[in-house]
């Protein structure tokens, strides 16, 4: 035990996480004492002899579990970030044993009661800080089945341990599914892709030992590429079916973890008192209820599918011009959408590549989060990473205050899970020792490479999730709460996504651009002609973006708006899916089973939230509009309202303090060009 880095005494700078000192061995007895070190903490509190208040029993809980909390935050940040098949297993034990431990936890009635009493009988004289973690731990409790009878708390138990090891399931699936698809090809199957593209291609293929062919895979940064350039169809063809045919009927199938979860999770809402999971969820959600959820679905939907249908037309169109093409499919929609823009625009998106190169994109946001909110990132050599890939970065304010560190971590690897995300390893607030702590944050992607001639040069679309996960890390390092569980992004899951989705809205911006689009060889700021192109090419198909946004949404609704039973998976995406639906779906392929935001993540009847969050970013950034991008005044109301409070007040109440009203739809559908369409 004394040699675990996991439970020595931390001497590490900023105390950060001993990555390099720590193996996967490590883990399991490390979390082992945690879970005998918390259960310890809880005894102490239910056996206290004193009478319940917020110090002995609201605030012990707060303070419970520090140690597990990091060691269990490092796994689980690994286990997406950096893992191979053992330390995958690894959640196999660990997972069961957290969900018991949560239960002992919210299904002990003593510990219960003493919570109950501090609500009941010393809210009304505590502070702000105070009643919000008090109301968040005691509803936590109710909502986690402490007032059912003991019958249904062993069967929360039993479900809970069975829904404990079938996300890992999942997400292992999905990630070994990713990894094993190979698609080697000859230099005479490269027709119409980047030169970026080919030279990754050439990379990969040589760390595979083989020199001779082109390797791409599943891996976003290689797959994209592909489907919107390369002029073979058959390939295309053969690349599309591979990705939606994954983890379905196939050696990584994630079929019935799929259907399990979401029986589980209903089961589980219904003995907490709930008709389905969505309603469990939306209790604690700005949407409310299913209702206000559809209201928002259908009216985008109505707003979007004549424009989507009109827009698929124009692809059509051009497919049968250029090429003859009778019957456009699934998998030749990238690459003609983009022959059109090519068209519309005179405009190719591999042109903005020179001008992007990945450090200087990252210095670019800096300079965005310092003009916003004075800002400074200073590169550390003397913290401990899990990669080479990763850069450190001290946050400091404008007057030179810590605010944080920044972990940056850009690039595919086979241990790494696709996508895009921001994690906590340390969340703003006070700890054990009852000290504030400043947070640390991670800024994790999956972009293209750098080449054995060229930098890592990034798509437009790359660009734009540097900004949107930056949002994230924005919102966690600006925190400025007394609690971890009341600050950070601990907030509503409908409105987490508006720090990150309002940072996309700077990157159209020719005062943005000019803070760090230069070109990677010669050195001159991007044009303005590429600026007023990309500004011109905005809304390129907004229509088929909003509607395939939609079908996710509804999708997700379908899994847990209500109870289903699910024999077929294909046949109820298709029944599902059938209204935003404008092609022919592929045979044997489905979405869901891929689907990890809702079956592996935090998103579970909660997709909607990217476009219920879209109208407050929308609506929001009309103000920065308004008063200038970079007006002191208003990043200033945005911090102080929305990035720095948490979850202290309703989001509502944080959005009307900054906006000073409610959010109107109407900034949306006009920045996305469809109203202007409609009236067309």
């Amino acid at each position: 035990m004394q040699n675990n880095p996991l439970l020595s005494k931390n001497n590490e700078p900023f105390n950060t996480i001993p990555f390099s000192d720590i193996k996967t061995e490590h883990y399991l007895p490390a979390i082992k004492k945690g879970i005998e070190l918390n259960e310890k903490e809880i005894d102490e509190i239910v056996n206290n002899s004193e009478k319940p208040n917020f110090k002995n029993t609201i605030l012990a809980l707060e303070k419970s579990g520090e140690l597990l909390d990091s060691i269990t935050t490092t796994y689980f940040h690994l286990f997406g970030s950096e893992s191979d098949s053992e330390f995958q297993k690894l959640a196999n034990e660990i997972s069961p044993m957290l969900a018991k431990l949560e239960n002992d936890i919210n299904l002990n009635t003593e510990l219960f009661e003493k919570v109950e009493f501090v609500y009941e009988n010393h809210y009304s004289d505590m502070n702000a800080d105070d009643k919000k973690l008090t109301e968040i731990i005691y509803k936590d409790f109710v909502r986690n089945g402490s007032k059912l009878n003991e019958d249904k708390k062993n069967k929360l138990r039993e479900i809970d341990n069975k829904l404990s090891t079938l996300s890992p399931k999942f997400g292992n699936n999905t990630l070994n599914a990713t990894n094993a698809f190979e698609l080697w090809l000859e230099e005479s199957d490269l027709d119409g892709l980047p030169e970026v593209s080919i030279e990754m291609a050439k990379a990969a293929a040589k760390e595979k030992g083989n020199e001779n062919q082109y390797l791409f895979t599943l891996h976003m940064p290689s797959y994209f590429p592909f489907m919107k350039y390369s002029k073979r169809r058959d390939l295309r063809e053969k690349f599309m079916k591979a990705m939606s045919r994954k983890c379905y009927g196939d050696k990584y199938d994630n079929s019935q973890y799929v259907k399990d979860i979401a029986f589980l999770k209903h089961q589980r809402a219904q003995i907490l008192g709930y008709e389905n999971f969505a309603d469990y969820v939306l209790e604690k959600r700005m949407a409310e209820n299913q209702k206000n959820i559809f209201n928002l679905l259908d009216n985008l939907y109505d707003s979007s599918y004549d424009l989507a249908k009109n827009e698929l037309e124009d692809v059509k169109k051009i497919a049968k011009d250029m090429d003859g093409i009778e019957k456009l499919e699934v998998w030749d929609t990238m690459y003609y959408s983009e022959k059109l823009k090519e068209k519309l625009y005179n405009f190719n998106e591999s042109e903005l590549r020179p001008y992007f190169k990945a450090e200087n994109v990252i210095d670019g946001i800096f300079k965005v989060a310092n003009k916003l909110y004075g800002l400074n990132f200073e590169k550390l050599n003397n913290i401990q990473t899990y990669h080479d890939d990763i850069n450190v970065y001290q946050v400091t304010g404008d007057k030179n205050e810590h605010i944080g560190l920044l972990y940056e971590d850009l690039y595919p690897r086979p241990g790494k899970r696709s996508g895009a995300w921001m994690n906590e390893l340390k969340s703003q607030g006070m700890n054990f020792d009852g000290q504030i702590e400043r947070p640390h944050v991670t800024f994790t992607c999956n972009f293209t490479k750098s080449t054995p001639t060229k930098p890592a040069l990034l798509s437009y679309d790359e660009v734009n999730t540097v900004y949107h996960e930056f949002g994230h890390c924005l919102h966690g390092l600006l925190s400025d709460c007394k609690y971890k569980s009341t600050g950070g992004t601990s907030v509503f899951w409908d409105f987490v996504e508006l720090p990150s989705q309002i940072m996309e809205n700077w990157l159209d911006e020719k005062e943005t651009l000019s803070l760090f689009a230069y070109h990677y060889e010669s050195g001159d700021l991007i044009p303005e002609e590429l600026v007023q192109k990309i500004k011109k090419s905005k809304n390129f198909m907004s229509a088929s973006m909003c509607l395939r946004q939609l079908s996710l949404g509804y999708l997700d609704m379908a899994w847990y708006g209500k109870p289903v039973e699910v024999e077929n998976i294909e046949e109820f995406e298709n029944k599902t899916l059938e209204k935003t639906s404008l092609l022919d779906r592929i045979p044997g392929s489905t979405i869901s089973c891929n689907f990890g935001h809702i079956f592996a993540g935090g998103y579970s009847a909660g997709y909607y939230s990217y476009k219920w969050a879209e109208v407050l970013e929308a609506d929001a950034f009309e103000k920065f509009k308004e008063d200038g991008i970079f007006n002191k005044e208003t990043a200033s109301s945005f911090r102080k309202n929305i990035l720095s409070k948490g979850n202290l007040e309703h989001p509502m109440r944080l959005y009307e303090k900054f906006r000073g009203r409610e959010p109107k739809v109407d900034a949306l559908i006009k920045r996305d060009g469809l109203k202007e369409l409609n009236e067309a």
